[in-house]
Protein backbone atom coordinates (compact mmCIF):
# COMPACT_ATOMS: atom_id res chain seq x y z
CA UNK A 1 0.00 0.00 0.00
CA UNK A 2 1.00 3.07 -0.87
CA UNK A 3 0.62 6.66 1.56
CA UNK A 4 1.40 9.96 0.83
CA UNK A 5 1.96 12.34 3.91
CA UNK A 6 2.71 16.38 3.41
CA UNK A 7 4.03 17.23 6.66
CA UNK A 8 4.85 20.80 6.35
CA UNK A 9 8.85 21.16 7.22
CA UNK A 10 9.35 23.54 9.70
CA UNK A 11 10.31 26.22 7.32
CA UNK A 12 7.15 25.87 5.47
CA UNK A 13 4.92 26.24 8.79
CA UNK A 14 6.45 29.64 9.47
CA UNK A 15 6.16 31.11 6.12
CA UNK A 16 3.39 29.78 3.10
CA UNK A 17 5.24 30.29 -0.33
CA UNK A 18 3.50 31.90 -3.32
CA UNK A 19 2.88 31.49 -6.60
CA UNK A 20 5.34 28.88 -8.56
CA UNK A 21 7.49 28.55 -5.17
CA UNK A 22 4.27 27.50 -3.58
CA UNK A 23 3.75 24.40 -6.27
CA UNK A 24 7.01 23.66 -6.75
CA UNK A 25 7.13 23.14 -2.76
CA UNK A 26 4.40 20.89 -2.61
CA UNK A 27 5.27 18.76 -5.19
CA UNK A 28 9.00 18.29 -3.68
CA UNK A 29 7.13 17.63 -0.47
CA UNK A 30 4.84 15.16 -1.76
CA UNK A 31 7.32 13.00 -4.04
CA UNK A 32 9.69 12.92 -1.03
CA UNK A 33 6.58 11.48 1.51
CA UNK A 34 5.87 8.72 -0.94
CA UNK A 35 6.48 5.30 1.34
CA UNK A 36 5.01 1.51 1.17
CA UNK A 37 4.35 1.02 4.89
CA UNK A 38 7.69 2.20 6.39
CA UNK A 39 7.16 3.64 10.22
CA UNK A 40 9.75 6.52 9.09
CA UNK A 41 7.87 7.62 5.91
CA UNK A 42 4.89 7.56 8.23
CA UNK A 43 6.02 10.36 10.71
CA UNK A 44 7.79 11.95 7.92
CA UNK A 45 11.11 11.12 8.87
CA UNK A 46 13.68 9.51 7.38
CA UNK A 47 13.32 10.48 4.09
CA UNK A 48 15.38 13.40 2.62
CA UNK A 49 14.58 16.28 0.32
CA UNK A 50 13.77 15.55 -3.86
CA UNK A 51 17.08 13.94 -4.21
CA UNK A 52 17.12 11.58 -1.68
CA UNK A 53 16.92 7.88 -1.95
CA UNK A 54 17.11 4.82 0.72
CA UNK A 55 17.47 1.35 0.36
CA UNK A 56 14.11 0.67 0.87
CA UNK A 57 13.43 2.61 -2.30
CA UNK A 58 15.70 1.34 -4.55
CA UNK A 59 14.30 -2.37 -3.56
CA UNK A 60 10.96 -1.28 -4.61
CA UNK A 61 12.41 0.09 -7.85
CA UNK A 62 14.43 -3.33 -8.68
CA UNK A 63 10.99 -4.71 -7.71
CA UNK A 64 8.72 -2.79 -10.18
CA UNK A 65 11.85 -3.36 -12.55
CA UNK A 66 11.87 -6.85 -12.27
CA UNK A 67 8.21 -7.30 -12.59
CA UNK A 68 7.89 -5.50 -16.11
CA UNK A 69 10.67 -7.55 -17.06
CA UNK A 70 8.60 -11.12 -15.89
CA UNK A 71 5.64 -9.34 -18.11
CA UNK A 72 7.81 -8.91 -21.44
CA UNK A 73 9.25 -12.41 -20.97
CA UNK A 74 5.76 -13.76 -21.02
CA UNK A 75 4.80 -11.98 -23.50
CA UNK A 76 7.61 -13.10 -26.18
CA UNK A 77 7.16 -16.47 -25.17
CA UNK A 78 3.54 -17.25 -26.19
CA UNK A 79 4.33 -16.37 -30.19
CA UNK A 80 6.43 -19.48 -30.27
CA UNK A 81 4.01 -21.35 -28.58
CA UNK A 82 1.39 -19.74 -30.51
CA UNK A 83 3.24 -21.24 -33.69
CA UNK A 84 3.83 -24.48 -32.59
CA UNK A 85 -0.14 -24.77 -31.83
CA UNK A 86 -0.78 -23.54 -35.36
CA UNK A 87 0.95 -26.22 -37.10
CA UNK A 88 -1.43 -29.02 -36.13
CA UNK A 89 -4.04 -27.01 -38.22
CA UNK A 90 -1.66 -25.26 -40.87
CA UNK A 91 1.13 -27.55 -41.94
CA UNK A 92 2.05 -25.58 -44.64
CA UNK A 93 2.11 -21.38 -45.53
CA UNK A 94 -0.46 -22.25 -48.30
CA UNK A 95 -2.68 -25.00 -48.22
CA UNK A 96 -6.08 -26.47 -49.67
CA UNK A 97 -8.33 -27.73 -46.77
CA UNK A 98 -11.53 -30.30 -47.94
CA UNK A 99 -13.54 -29.71 -44.94
CA UNK A 100 -17.08 -31.34 -43.60
CA UNK A 101 -19.17 -29.40 -41.31
CA UNK A 102 -21.80 -31.20 -39.64
CA UNK A 103 -24.56 -29.81 -37.16
CA UNK A 104 -25.52 -32.46 -34.19
CA UNK A 105 -28.67 -32.04 -32.33
CA UNK A 106 -28.90 -32.08 -28.51
CA UNK A 107 -29.67 -35.95 -28.93
CA UNK A 108 -26.60 -36.91 -31.07
CA UNK A 109 -28.44 -37.25 -34.44
CA UNK A 110 -27.38 -35.55 -37.55
CA UNK A 111 -29.54 -32.10 -37.96
CA UNK A 112 -27.09 -30.72 -41.29
CA UNK A 113 -24.26 -31.28 -43.37
CA UNK A 114 -22.35 -29.16 -45.76
CA UNK A 115 -18.98 -30.04 -47.48
CA UNK A 116 -16.40 -26.33 -48.43
CA UNK A 117 -12.93 -26.07 -50.06
CA UNK A 118 -10.69 -23.67 -48.06
CA UNK A 119 -7.43 -22.17 -49.79
CA UNK A 120 -5.47 -20.88 -46.92
CA UNK A 121 -2.68 -18.67 -48.13
CA UNK A 122 -0.03 -16.78 -46.39
CA UNK A 123 -0.58 -12.87 -45.14
CA UNK A 124 -3.65 -13.94 -43.88
CA UNK A 125 -5.78 -14.58 -47.01
CA UNK A 126 -8.23 -17.30 -47.38
CA UNK A 127 -10.37 -18.36 -50.02
CA UNK A 128 -14.07 -20.76 -49.24
CA UNK A 129 -16.23 -22.27 -51.62
CA UNK A 130 -19.46 -23.93 -50.84
CA UNK A 131 -19.49 -27.08 -52.46
CA UNK A 132 -23.02 -28.70 -51.35
CA UNK A 133 -25.88 -28.40 -53.62
CA UNK A 134 -27.82 -26.30 -51.65
CA UNK A 135 -24.84 -23.37 -51.50
CA UNK A 136 -22.59 -24.53 -55.37
CA UNK A 137 -21.38 -21.46 -56.67
CA UNK A 138 -21.24 -18.96 -53.57
CA UNK A 139 -17.58 -17.95 -52.49
CA UNK A 140 -16.07 -16.46 -49.25
CA UNK A 141 -12.56 -14.67 -49.62
CA UNK A 142 -10.55 -13.13 -47.01
CA UNK A 143 -8.55 -10.56 -47.02
CA UNK A 144 -6.76 -9.52 -43.46
CA UNK A 145 -9.89 -7.84 -41.93
CA UNK A 146 -11.74 -8.03 -44.86
CA UNK A 147 -14.67 -10.39 -45.65
CA UNK A 148 -16.88 -10.75 -48.71
CA UNK A 149 -19.69 -12.96 -49.20
CA UNK A 150 -20.30 -13.67 -53.02
CA UNK A 151 -23.26 -14.96 -54.87
CA UNK A 152 -23.40 -16.55 -58.16
CA UNK A 153 -26.06 -14.66 -59.41
CA UNK A 154 -24.76 -11.14 -58.54
CA UNK A 155 -21.95 -9.27 -59.52
CA UNK A 156 -21.42 -7.31 -56.22
CA UNK A 157 -19.32 -8.98 -53.24
CA UNK A 158 -20.88 -8.67 -49.99
CA UNK A 159 -19.21 -7.64 -46.90
CA UNK A 160 -19.97 -9.70 -44.15
CA UNK A 161 -18.12 -10.21 -40.90
CA UNK A 162 -15.67 -13.05 -39.46
CA UNK A 163 -18.90 -13.87 -37.10
CA UNK A 164 -21.62 -14.49 -40.19
CA UNK A 165 -22.17 -17.56 -39.41
CA UNK A 166 -21.96 -20.45 -42.59
CA UNK A 167 -23.66 -23.60 -40.79
CA UNK A 168 -24.61 -24.30 -36.83
CA UNK A 169 -22.29 -22.42 -34.93
CA UNK A 170 -19.31 -22.83 -37.81
CA UNK A 171 -18.72 -18.94 -38.74
CA UNK A 172 -16.77 -17.62 -41.84
CA UNK A 173 -13.78 -16.97 -39.53
CA UNK A 174 -13.95 -20.41 -38.44
CA UNK A 175 -13.64 -21.97 -41.57
CA UNK A 176 -10.72 -19.34 -43.23
CA UNK A 177 -8.45 -19.15 -41.03
CA UNK A 178 -6.57 -21.28 -38.95
CA UNK A 179 -3.80 -19.16 -37.17
CA UNK A 180 -3.11 -17.69 -33.97
CA UNK A 181 0.23 -16.40 -33.90
CA UNK A 182 0.04 -12.60 -35.84
CA UNK A 183 -3.75 -12.20 -34.62
CA UNK A 184 -3.30 -12.93 -30.73
CA UNK A 185 -0.95 -11.97 -27.99
CA UNK A 186 -1.25 -12.88 -24.47
CA UNK A 187 0.80 -14.50 -21.32
CA UNK A 188 0.91 -18.12 -19.92
CA UNK A 189 -1.16 -18.38 -17.15
CA UNK A 190 -0.23 -21.85 -16.27
CA UNK A 191 -0.25 -25.49 -16.24
CA UNK A 192 -3.59 -26.83 -15.55
CA UNK A 193 -5.37 -30.02 -16.57
CA UNK A 194 -6.44 -30.73 -19.88
CA UNK A 195 -10.02 -31.97 -19.36
CA UNK A 196 -12.56 -29.51 -17.78
CA UNK A 197 -13.64 -32.30 -15.22
CA UNK A 198 -10.17 -32.84 -14.21
CA UNK A 199 -11.07 -36.73 -14.80
CA UNK A 200 -7.46 -37.13 -16.79
CA UNK A 201 -4.22 -36.88 -15.26
CA UNK A 202 -2.87 -35.33 -18.58
CA UNK A 203 -1.16 -31.40 -17.72
CA UNK A 204 -2.03 -28.54 -20.17
CA UNK A 205 -0.49 -25.09 -20.58
CA UNK A 206 -3.21 -22.48 -20.40
CA UNK A 207 -2.97 -19.45 -22.43
CA UNK A 208 -4.65 -16.21 -22.21
CA UNK A 209 -5.09 -14.82 -25.53
CA UNK A 210 -6.15 -10.98 -26.67
CA UNK A 211 -6.96 -9.75 -30.21
CA UNK A 212 -4.08 -7.93 -31.69
CA UNK A 213 -6.26 -7.47 -35.21
CA UNK A 214 -10.21 -5.50 -35.36
CA UNK A 215 -10.83 -8.52 -38.17
CA UNK A 216 -9.86 -11.62 -35.93
CA UNK A 217 -13.34 -14.14 -34.92
CA UNK A 218 -13.08 -13.68 -31.21
CA UNK A 219 -12.10 -11.11 -29.05
CA UNK A 220 -10.22 -13.09 -26.23
CA UNK A 221 -9.66 -17.01 -26.26
CA UNK A 222 -8.55 -18.67 -23.36
CA UNK A 223 -6.68 -21.72 -24.76
CA UNK A 224 -4.91 -24.92 -23.22
CA UNK A 225 -2.36 -26.84 -25.28
CA UNK A 226 -0.61 -30.11 -24.80
CA UNK A 227 2.52 -29.53 -22.16
CA UNK A 228 5.23 -31.16 -24.60
CA UNK A 229 4.14 -30.96 -28.24
CA UNK A 230 1.99 -27.71 -27.74
CA UNK A 231 -1.09 -29.28 -29.72
CA UNK A 232 -4.44 -27.32 -28.98
CA UNK A 233 -6.30 -29.51 -26.78
CA UNK A 234 -9.56 -26.88 -25.84
CA UNK A 235 -10.48 -23.66 -25.34
CA UNK A 236 -13.22 -21.06 -24.62
CA UNK A 237 -14.30 -18.27 -27.14
CA UNK A 238 -15.24 -14.91 -26.26
CA UNK A 239 -17.13 -12.49 -28.68
CA UNK A 240 -16.32 -8.90 -28.32
CA UNK A 241 -19.07 -8.35 -25.30
CA UNK A 242 -16.87 -10.37 -23.70
CA UNK A 243 -19.54 -13.35 -23.54
CA UNK A 244 -18.53 -16.63 -23.43
CA UNK A 245 -19.94 -18.01 -27.57
CA UNK A 246 -18.30 -21.36 -27.56
CA UNK A 247 -16.14 -23.85 -26.88
CA UNK A 248 -13.58 -25.49 -28.89
CA UNK A 249 -12.33 -29.41 -28.48
CA UNK A 250 -9.44 -30.09 -31.06
CA UNK A 251 -9.38 -33.86 -32.00
CA UNK A 252 -6.06 -35.45 -33.18
CA UNK A 253 -5.20 -37.92 -35.86
CA UNK A 254 -3.00 -39.91 -33.18
CA UNK A 255 -3.63 -39.13 -29.45
CA UNK A 256 -0.75 -40.65 -28.57
CA UNK A 257 1.77 -38.88 -30.87
CA UNK A 258 -0.46 -36.08 -32.81
CA UNK A 259 0.91 -34.61 -36.13
CA UNK A 260 -2.94 -32.58 -37.37
CA UNK A 261 -5.79 -31.31 -36.30
CA UNK A 262 -8.54 -33.74 -37.54
CA UNK A 263 -11.84 -32.14 -36.29
CA UNK A 264 -12.76 -29.43 -34.45
CA UNK A 265 -15.89 -29.38 -32.54
CA UNK A 266 -17.97 -25.84 -31.34
CA UNK A 267 -20.40 -26.53 -28.84
CA UNK A 268 -22.72 -23.52 -28.35
CA UNK A 269 -22.97 -21.44 -25.14
CA UNK A 270 -25.37 -18.98 -25.80
CA UNK A 271 -28.67 -20.58 -26.98
CA UNK A 272 -29.03 -23.97 -28.07
CA UNK A 273 -26.21 -25.76 -26.55
CA UNK A 274 -25.99 -28.08 -30.21
CA UNK A 275 -22.63 -28.93 -31.38
CA UNK A 276 -21.11 -28.36 -34.80
CA UNK A 277 -18.29 -30.54 -35.75
CA UNK A 278 -15.57 -29.21 -38.62
CA UNK A 279 -13.69 -31.86 -39.97
CA UNK A 280 -10.88 -31.80 -42.07
CA UNK A 281 -11.05 -34.59 -44.47
CA UNK A 282 -8.21 -33.85 -46.72
CA UNK A 283 -4.91 -31.38 -46.92
CA UNK A 284 -2.34 -30.51 -49.33
CA UNK A 285 -0.18 -27.98 -49.86
CA UNK A 286 -1.47 -25.36 -52.79
CA UNK A 287 -0.98 -21.96 -54.19
CA UNK A 288 -3.93 -20.24 -56.27
CA UNK A 289 -3.40 -17.12 -58.39
CA UNK A 290 -4.05 -13.63 -57.20
CA UNK A 291 -7.10 -13.02 -59.31
CA UNK A 292 -8.58 -15.75 -57.39
CA UNK A 293 -7.89 -13.41 -54.34
CA UNK A 294 -9.09 -10.23 -55.91
CA UNK A 295 -13.26 -9.70 -55.04
CA UNK A 296 -13.94 -8.27 -58.26
CA UNK A 297 -12.57 -10.87 -60.28
CA UNK A 298 -14.39 -13.16 -58.26
CA UNK A 299 -17.69 -11.50 -58.90
CA UNK A 300 -16.93 -11.50 -62.93
CA UNK A 301 -16.12 -15.52 -62.63
CA UNK A 302 -18.48 -17.68 -60.42
CA UNK A 303 -16.62 -20.69 -61.82
CA UNK A 304 -12.82 -21.48 -60.77
CA UNK A 305 -12.72 -24.86 -61.16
Amino acid sequence: MIYFTTTPSKATSERQPTGSSRRRSFTSTARSNVAVEHPLALRGEGVGGSGGRTPWMLGLALLIAAAGLTTTAHAEDITPLLKDADHYRMSADNLQVDTQVVVLNTDGSQDKERRYTVFAQAGRKSLVLMQSPVEKGQKVLMLADDFWLLMPNTQRPMRITPMQKLLGDASTGDIATMRWAGDYTGSVVGEEPCATDNSKATTCIHLSLQASRKGVTYQRIELWIGKTRHEPVRADLFVQSDKLAKQARFVMDKPAAPTIVSEMVLVDQLSNKKETHIRYLGRKERTVSDEWLNPMFLARNPSLE
